[in-house]
């Protein structure tokens, strides 16, 4: 086909007609809201039908902090799984990707648990098969193993490209994702008391979670080419071209990743050994004064002739 003396090919038709679309156009994702409902309407109807015949009488069916982290745990789901942060990641930016797995690895799963009480979390595994493998699954080297396999895995550029071509594929990395780090979180923070472990282990834990990240965040910053030809678009957002942007990628999963697990770590050192040791280092009166500190009694009270009188017999200090 002839066009002013050049030959228009079907190549650079589609290259026109790509530049021509909108990256950030609303895109509809009903399955996302649909799951989000359904999550919703489970946890209510647990909550309210099935919580009070599981607790003793009087006692609460949900805390304060199942009733926080709840919605929370459904907004992380909702944006990272829906429009833009889906479309933006899914086809034109993989640091927007990374984002979107830190949200469902490291947001939404500690959010989760802290959502669940106790009793409902006993009443979903019960006490047979499923127990026995979640407690096993759990166990802190075991979780950790299969967690940094998942981390490792996700980053195999094959399957990468596949999965933003393949809609069943790239939803079930994602379950794959959550569940993983749900069996992560589960020793730090989970509902089930035999399954955690301690503050101090914890600490250690979450840290050395921060470390084998590092392997795939470095090949990602230190890459001389693309890395992943799926995200090699002609339409680049906001300027970012494709090595720059899985550089970018690359900082966001050590820096800001590490950075969150550490801020745990902090917190709960802060929170087993400092409040542990306040009283040992607490100067502040209790809102009694020592029994040495009292001068004269409430029944006899201290009068000015008193004070006049000990001045007058104290001797002046010797020069």
């Amino acid at each position: 086909m002839q066009r002013a003396g050049g030959l228009v090919t079907a190549s650079s038709m589609s290259l026109a007609a790509d530049l021509t679309v909108d990256p950030l156009a609303f895109q509809w994702h009903p399955e996302v809201w649909l799951l989000v409902a359904f999550l919703t309407g489970a946890y209510i109807y647990m909550i309210r039908v099935i919580g009070p015949r599981a607790v003793p009488a009087g006692a609460p069916v949900a805390s304060r902090m199942n009733k926080i982290a709840f919605p929370l745990a459904m907004l992380t789901l909702w944006v990272a799984s829906d429009w833009p942060v889906h479309d933006i990641s899914e086809e034109y930016l993989y640091s927007a990707h990374m984002i979107q797995h830190m949200m469902l690895s490291y947001f939404l799963p500690p959010l989760a648990l802290m959502a669940t009480p106790t009793w409902l979390a006993r009443t979903l595994l019960g006490d047979g098969a499923l127990y026995r493998a979640v407690q096993f699954l759990t166990k802190p080297v075991v979780a950790a193993v299969l967690f940094n396999a998942m981390v490792m895995i996700l980053h195999i550029p094959l399957l990468v490209n596949a999965s933003l071509d393949n809609g069943a594929l790239h939803y079930g990395l994602h379950v794959l994702v959550v569940t993983a780090s749900l069996l992560m979180w589960m020793p730090v923070c989970g509902p089930v008391s035999e399954f955690r472990m301690g503050v101090a282990g914890a600490m250690i834990y979450l840290f050395l979670q921060s470390v084998v990240p590092t392997i795939p965040a470095a090949w990602l910053t230190f890459a001389e080419g693309i890395v992943y030809d799926a995200y090699d678009q002609p339409i680049r957002l906001w300027g970012i071209t494709a090595v720059q942007d899985q550089q970018l990628a690359g900082a966001v999963m050590k820096v800001a990743g590490g950075l969150f697990l550490w801020s745990i770590v902090i917190y709960l050192f802060f929170k087993r050994f400092a409040v542990r040791d306040a009283d040992a280092y607490d100067f502040r009166r209790k809102g009694k004064i020592p029994p040495a500190e009292i001068v004269g009694h409430d029944d006899t009270p201290l009068t000015t002739e008193d004070v006049e009188r000990e001045f007058a017999s104290t001797r002046p200090p010797s020069t």
